[in-house]
């Protein structure tokens, strides 16, 4: 038995699908990807071999694998003496420097996963209006908790023609009658907002989305769609939450919403807000974020909130993405990378595209005019995109065959002349096998 197999095995006794997250019990051939060690834009196996991971802990590690100033922040933080559930100075400082980059921050407060911040938003949202239904689109997704559990991968069952879609639940074990708390509605339809909001605004406490949909494999809003967005909650006094647990701080250290120039009213943060470290952050206006206690009665509260192992990597994560020069590294990377990949595309036989923007992007296997909505991304062939992946993977290129991929600042523009070449390598291969 080979040592992958052995620690495989005694795994599956103890680990459902021998696995702490369901996302990665087949992100390799046969089975999970066990991972030995990261240094950089790397990833080495049990036996050694390096793989340039385009994965980057589904986004968390912007900075690279093993990165320095991360790794000091932590032994600072086990010299500080392993601080659990007390503040610090350095408490303040991170939620200072939050409010000081992203735009619509005016004050925060910290988490431990995508989960609990996009749960406290809708939490905080309904207790300001006193309103009780939120409004999300199909293809979005908002963790793992219960209220949002629905359509952020919807089957052909699940839609409807226009409007509204019909309401799938993605997971058992939801109770019936949640689903009334929740309207959904497709991407990027505008007439599908103005005739939601302006029937139903006075039982709607917010719209929540992913303003880059990177989750569906990186799918913008349509120009003016988030403009016409913020006009109509402002306008129906709905709290507007932009879910950036995946597109926070992809794009500029002013996070997607300075990017795309529109400010929520509400926002979360995560992923790679802690250089890899698991912290999230969720706020917002002032005036919203006064409802939750000890200023308003909106509870938020835990254990490791804030744990000083976290905040740490967090402000050192913050230094660097405000550094000089940071984000022009990254453009220039998404332009040689997704420029490149969508002309080898055009010039095989595949029908296939690559989207992306800022560090993050997504392959549509099967799919040839730009993808707007879930409506496109689901009409992805899956088993391409598995095939292509397969490829790579045995090239030592490793992603993640579900949604989106990315690089990070640790990458480059070698790793991308590398990457380049197994693509092209992988297009012929799959473009032949499927000819």
């Amino acid at each position: 038995m080979s040592q992958y197999d052995e620690i495989y095995e005694r795994a599956q006794r103890f680990l459902p699908g021998g696995v702490s997250s369901s996302a990665r019990a087949a992100v390799a051939e046969g089975g999970p990807f066990y991972v030995a060690r990261g240094d950089g834009a790397h990833l080495y196996d049990l036996n050694g071999r390096a793989y340039l991971d385009f994965s980057m802990s589904h986004g968390a590690s912007l900075l690279g694998h093993n990165h320095p100033k991360i790794n000091a922040a932590v032994r600072q933080g086990l010299d500080l003496g392993t601080i659990c559930s007390m503040e610090t100075r350095y408490h303040g400082e991170l939620a200072e420097k939050i409010c000081m980059l992203v735009p619509c921050m005016e004050m925060v407060r910290f988490a431990g996963s995508g989960t609990e911040t996009t749960m406290h938003c809708l939490r905080a949202a309904r207790a300001y209006t006193g309103r009780d239904l939120v409004v999300k689109f199909e293809g979005h997704f908002h963790g793992m908790h219960d209220y949002l559990q629905y359509n952020w991968f919807p089957t052909e069952a699940g839609r409807s023609p226009g409007g509204e879609r019909t309401i799938q639940c993605e997971s058992a074990g939801v109770p019936p009658g949640m689903e009334q708390f929740v309207i959904v509605l497709p991407f990027n339809d505008s007439e599908a907002v103005e005739r939601t909001l302006s029937t139903r605004w006075d039982e709607i406490a917010a719209v929540i989305l992913e303003p880059i949909d990177y989750n569906a494999g990186c799918v913008l809003p349509r120009p003016g769609f988030l403009d016409f967005l913020r006009d109509e909650c402002s306008r129906h006094d709905v709290i507007l939450i932009f879910d950036e647990i995946l597109s926070g701080f992809r794009t500029g250290a002013d996070c997607a919403q300075g990017y795309l120039g529109v400010t929520p009213d509400l926002c979360t943060l995560g992923k790679c807000l802690g250089g890899g470290a698991p912290i999230s952050a969720f706020g917002g206006r002032r005036d919203i974020m006064s409802v939750v206690a000890p200023l308003g009665p909106s509870t938020h509260s835990g254990t490791y909130n804030g744990h000083l192992f976290h905040i740490l990597p967090a402000l050192a994560a913050l230094d660097e993405y405000s550094s000089p020069g940071f984000y022009d590294h990254i453009h220039t990377l998404a332009d040689k990378l997704y420029d490149s990949t969508n002309k080898l595309f055009q010039a095989s036989s595949l029908t296939a595209r690559l989207q992306g923007v800022g560090a993050r992007f997504g392959f549509f296997f099967g799919v040839e005019e730009e993808v707007w909505d879930w409506a496109g991304a689901s009409r992805r062939d899956v088993e391409l995109t598995k095939r292509f992946r397969d490829g790579c993977f045995r090239r030592g290129v490793y992603f993640d065959v579900n949604g989106h991929a990315g690089f990070s600042a640790a990458h480059t523009e070698a790793d991308i002349d590398r990457v380049l070449a197994v693509f092209t390598e992988v297009i012929d291969e799959v473009a032949k096998e499927v000819s």
